[in-house]
């Protein structure tokens, strides 16, 4: 006997998420760009302080910490840049693939649509709400019986969060920083941090890829109760 398919929320209809997808994976190719330019000018900085530290002076000295702290500026504000528009357009993305896995299936959706955006800011629950969603649209997405595996929404998720972490221990560090001994230490905090950020990306980009592709093969094969949108 057949298994029976999901009966989609009434006022639902399923729209395509491939354009959105491909916009949100450049967009995070963009923010992997900007973090490994900022890679680079955490190396100057962290260079150029550990020469100060081992006794470098002159104005030769101080010219490139000067060079080296507008060139960390610099990189601060295109990744901010890179940030808001990749923020912007992934929030887009996963609301409609929200969307979608309520037609799907409605009864796998533990939280309120809502939450598909509010979840990101609400402090607290901030911290698993996203990621909670994420599995529960990955279980609308998946083809029916299929054996299903969290672990690139698992490692996404805990990459994510430590390079949050990581770039609030730099920003501290590097905010309280009037020496160049803690110049150096927060150059090195922020290499770590934008490392973390361009591994997350990158796992971001698979996340998206394979939902995208999932929800598009799912909307191909089901019946035509459901008319995918352009």
């Amino acid at each position: 006997m057949p298994t029976p398919r999901p009966v989609p929320v009434p006022g639902t209809y399923l729209r395509s998420p491939i354009g959105l997808g491909r916009a949100t994976v450049s967009l995070l190719g963009l923010v992997i760009a900007t973090d490994l330019f900022a890679v680079y000018a955490d190396l100057v900085l962290y260079d150029v302080t550990g020469d100060l530290m081992n006794g470098a002076t002159g104005g030769a000295a101080t010219g490139r910490l000067d060079d080296a702290e507008t060139l960390n500026s610099v990189a601060g504000g295109v990744q901010s840049v890179a940030l808001l528009l990749c923020v912007i357009v992934y929030l887009c993305w996963f609301w409609r693939v929200r969307a979608n896995a309520g037609v799907f299936a409605p009864q796998a959706q533990s939280m309120k649509p809502g939450w598909a955006i509010g979840g990101w800011f609400v402090p607290i629950v901030s911290l698993w709400y996203p990621r909670r969603i994420t599995r529960d649209i990955w279980d609308a997405s998946s083809p029916v019986g299929a054996r299903r595996s969290y672990v690139l929404v698992n490692a996404w998720w805990t990459l994510w969060l430590l390079s949050l972490l990581g770039d609030r221990l730099g920003t501290v560090d590097y905010g309280k920083a009037d020496a160049a001994d803690q110049m150096h230490s927060g150059a090195y905090q922020s290499m770590i941090s934008d490392g973390l950020d361009i591994a997350a990306g990158v796992l971001a980009i698979l996340l998206v890829l394979r939902l995208t592709r999932m929800q598009n093969e799912k909307a191909l094969a089901g019946p035509g109760a459901a008319p995918v949108g352009v």
